[in-house]
């Protein structure tokens, strides 16, 4: 008899955004239907896979870092073979050959379902790049790896904006909306590996489904996957201010399992910036947007992100930003400097700013929401909020962690809770708030809540 074959060992590290880990998991899945084992230690790999980022310029520089890094263990471990994929080789294709001589293959973001073909082919060619027109479906393997409780669900790929500082389209294409059916599938899937909340991501969520002959919204889609019952919360993230559908207001303001939350980023407030940047939109504008989706969802907590330091930005389009994010006092805010990102309309503007004066600026900024920050979870203490359990800390078993359904996964706050002996992780438990900081919450568990955020 033949001996049997000893499965390849790969290790996968995936960076950047949480659409990236949703590749990551599903290249996981396709090398284990094909014989490989997953480790997670580099060093005890025959296979290295780099998922990269490069979207601004640290993305790029940390994959690249990583990169160097993984290098390594092909000269002083067991690996064999040094994958990298995603968004750096769909920007740079064949030209990271040269710089990158130990990497045995090249995969870009329309070309990674592929990995396992690619590594088993006796062929030379080390970089597949080509139009992204793929997108993962319910048949497509994956291993979900983000969290015992809470999964992203990709629903869309690519993008059809063409803002000034983003370079997006190029690296991921046009947009490309999966089914109602297909994400039902895939959602229950996921609950049978004991999801409860769904975290629905994508280039562009609002444009959801306009691609699709059926034209099915937001809405449509959310009051689908609320209908999978073991799922328990449901979170949109990256909705375009442009457009809102009328299905995803009623979803947020009437569906006991949508969580009161949507990220909207929204990148400036001053006209002259907005309109650089290729909004397609005024302050003014954006406040009438804010003010129709709080009207129809007063308790909403909404997440922004906004960029400083861009091309020709004064000092007053900077105090606008700040009078914006004071007069709105948004529950969660992110700050990006920008990056001069070759390939984009805004790198060839002039007017271009001083790192210090964008780090300047980037500080303040989030100074001021700090403040806004710690004044809105103050508000909370003394409440009673239902609270996602994930698990213990890194730093002890006996103080455990989880969120509300105002906190998104990663780029969020927390809750911390002495552990109990009846905790377990994916239990909506009602925590009474007692202390707050700037970005966290303490609090200490009650009694077992229904079902569905309150």
């Amino acid at each position: 008899m033949p001996a049997e074959r000893t499965p390849r060992r790969v290790h996968l590290v995936s960076l950047g955004c949480p659409k990236n880990r949703v590749d990551s998991e599903v290249m996981l899945g396709t090398l284990l239907n094909h014989d490989f084992e997953m480790v997670d230690q580099p060093e005890d790999a025959n296979v290295i896979v780099v998922n990269t980022c490069s979207f601004i310029e640290p993305a790029t520089e940390e994959s690249i870092d990583t990169i160097l890094e993984m290098g390594h263990h092909k000269s002083g471990g067991d690996c064999e073979t040094l994958v990298v994929t995603g968004c750096m080789v769909q920007r740079y294709g064949a030209a990271l050959e040269g710089e990158l001589p130990e990497v045995d293959h090249f995969i870009g973001t329309g070309e990674y379902h592929r990995i396992a073909e690619i590594l088993a082919a006796e062929r030379t060619i080390k970089t597949h790049v080509d139009v992204p027109l793929y997108i993962h479906d319910e048949l497509s393997p994956r291993i979900h790896s983000f969290s015992r409780c809470s999964a992203y669900l990709k629903i869309s790929e690519g993008c059809n904006h063409t803002c000034a500082f983003c370079i997006i389209p190029t690296l991921r294409g046009e947009l490309r909306s999966r089914t109602v059916p297909s994400l039902v599938a895939e959602a229950e899937r996921l609950t049978g590996d004991g999801v409860v909340e769904l975290n629905l991501v994508s280039q562009d969520s609002t444009a959801y489904g306009r691609d699709l002959p059926e034209r099915p919204g937001l809405g449509e889609l959310i009051a689908a996957l609320s209908e999978v019952d073991a799922v328990r919360w449901i979170r949109l993230h990256y909705a375009y201010p442009h457009g809102i559908p009328a299905g995803l207001l009623e979803q947020l303001a009437k569906n006991p399992k949508v969580c009161p939350y949507l990220d909207i980023p929204l990148q400036h407030a001053s006209g002259p910036m907005l309109a650089a940047m290729r909004r397609g939109v005024t302050r003014e504008g954006q406040e009438r947007i804010l003010d129709r989706i709080r009207g129809a969802v007063p308790d909403l907590a909404v997440r922004t992100t906004f960029i400083v330091g861009f091309p020709g930005e004064t000092d007053e389009d900077f105090a606008e930003l700040c009078d914006f994010v004071e007069a709105q006092r948004f529950e969660h805010v992110g700050v990006f400097t920008y990056y001069r990102e070759q390939g984009t309309p805004a790198a060839r503007l002039d007017g271009q700013v001083a790192d210090e004066v964008k780090a300047d600026r980037q500080a303040h900024l989030m100074g001021l929401q700090r403040s806004i920050s710690q004044r809105a979870l103050s508000s909370f203490v003394g409440a009673t909020v239902p609270v996602l359990v994930e698990g213990p800390t890194e730093e002890s078993e006996l103080v455990w962690r989880g969120r509300t359904p105002r906190q998104a996964p990663d780029v969020d706050g927390q809750v911390y809770l002495g552990h109990t002996d009846d905790l377990r992780v994916g239990q909506i438990r009602p925590v009474r708030i007692v202390r707050a900081a700037d970005y966290d919450l303490v609090g200490e568990i009650e009694e077992l809540v229904g079902e569905g955020p309150v």
